[in-house]
């Protein structure tokens, strides 16, 4: 808001009538100043002058009168001025409100968008990271599975529930382990000791009379089962696999070979 002095401050227009009745004030002076014939021939002086006075606060009287319209209205203006800035301010506020406002809300979707947009990049930058981690893992699995050798799979041996498949079995287990042995000294000593019969046992000679007979398909007492049993076997000395190996066992440490044996042993 400007600041006013004490003494009104006079426009163009109040110069020019303030001018308008100083002019018309000299005048009136003048005219009174001036005695006409009638004043000359009658009147003298003293007339003249009081004619004068009154003239003069004639005139001040008018110029007070103005001064104080001049004042009022100026008075006026300065209030419509005042309230025209007044509103000036209030409409600048009320803008900068909306100004702020616009900013906030700027600043606020500028906030979502960019809380948004570092999400969505962490997002993918997890995935990316898990790809790699499982592209990784995989060409690792498949470095390995080339470096390891291929094994190809065994298919189990089997045999044949007889004397032909436990004569087989059995020297497959003997040549394992280092136990010498033919299918035919096998086959030609079981033929005289048991005539085949895993079950067979001898009750008359003296290993029966001692109580420790001879049994199975190559006639073994069992404290020499026990002691040729051979790992991997059955302890059932009616086992034909199992009394077979231990039998040639025995054999091989005694005569050589179960080859060797033409009797009995």
């Amino acid at each position: 808001m400007p600041k006013h002095s004490h003494s009104p401050t006079l426009t163009k227009h109040h110069k020019i009538a303030l001018a308008g009745v100083a002019t018309l004030g000299a005048a009136a002076l003048a005219f009174s100043a001036v005695p006409s014939s009638a004043e000359t021939i009658t009147s003298g002086a003293p007339e003249t002058a009081a004619k004068a006075a009154y003239g003069t606060a004639q005139i001040k009287g008018v110029t007070g009168k103005v001064t104080d319209r001049l004042a009022l209205q100026n008075v006026k203006v300065e209030a419509i001025a005042a309230k025209q800035t007044a509103s000036a301010h209030e409409l600048h506020v009320a803008h900068l409100k909306k100004v702020h406002a616009a900013h906030a809300a700027h600043v606020k979707k500028a906030h979502k968008a960019h809380a948004r947009h570092v999400h969505a990049a962490h997002v993918a930058h997890v995935a990316a990271v898990r790809k790699a981690a499982a592209k990784r893992a995989a060409q690792q699995a498949a470095s390995r599975s080339a470096q390891r050798p291929q094994i190809q799979p065994v298919t189990a041996k089997t045999y044949a529930n007889n004397l032909d498949g436990w004569i087989r079995q059995s020297l497959d287990i003997m040549h394992s382990k280092g136990i010498p042995g033919s299918y035919n000294g096998l086959y030609r000593n079981i033929m005289r000791e048991s005539s085949g019969n895993p079950n067979a046992i001898n009750n008359w000679d003296i290993n029966a009379i001692n109580g420790i007979p001879s049994k199975g398909l190559l006639q073994v007492i069992p404290p020499t089962f026990a002691t040729y049993h051979v790992a991997g076997t059955s302890w059932n000395i009616y086992d034909p696999v199992a009394n077979i190996t231990a039998a040639c066992n025995y054999a091989a440490h005694r005569y050589g070979s179960m080859d060797n044996v033409n009797s009995a042993y």
